[in-house]
């Protein structure tokens, strides 16, 4: 199975997810890193480094799948394309595809993540400003992608109930 996570920054998908995948014995496939090796790499941030990757993290993705094991994604998936890109994935390879999106319906709690968030990945910087724009070029789920089974946790909750119903929604 390939699960793919939607969300803004700071909203807990990458929690989430880690935790999900530890639970089912899933490898992660995160799109933060690679866009953060591409950019150390001396790639120039004018470039469609989060493009690439998407595409990278895809080909992973479909590298895990082929040997035989169902893989998380961890990547925003803010726009129709980049959904679409998984559910093509799933249907290239014959392979269910559930979506877990995560938001964070409290703003005041959403930007104190935001704000105190240490980050790893020195490449990426990422600022409340930033986010609510996000947020405005958020598209809602259509085509393909709006088919495909998802649910939406609200990170609001306590981290254990959000990880109880994700892994009974890809149960199910």
């Amino acid at each position: 199975m390939l699960v793919a996570m939607a969300g803004l920054p700071g909203t807990g998908k990458s929690t989430i997810g880690q935790v999900v995948a530890s639970r089912l014995g899933l490898p992660v496939v995160p799109v933060d890193p690679i866009e953060t090796a591409i950019l150390q790499a001396g790639i120039a941030t004018d470039q469609p480094t989060g493009l690439a990757a998407y595409l990278v993290a895809e080909t992973l993705a479909e590298r895990v799948i082929t040997a035989g094991s169902g893989v998380l994604v961890d990547a925003v998936n803010a726009v129709a394309p980049a959904r679409e890109q998984w559910v093509n994935l799933a249907n290239r390879l014959g392979e269910p595809i559930r979506f877990i999106e995560v938001i964070c319906s409290d703003p005041e709690l959403h930007r104190s993540r935001i704000e105190g968030w240490r980050r790893s990945m020195p490449h990426i910087q990422l600022t409340w400003n930033a986010v609510e724009q996000s947020l405005e070029e958020y598209s809602e789920w259509s085509g393909d992608s709006a088919a495909v089974a998802r649910i939406t946790l609200d990170s609001v909750e306590p981290l254990g109930v959000n990880v109880e119903r994700a892994v009974a929604f890809l149960a199910g």
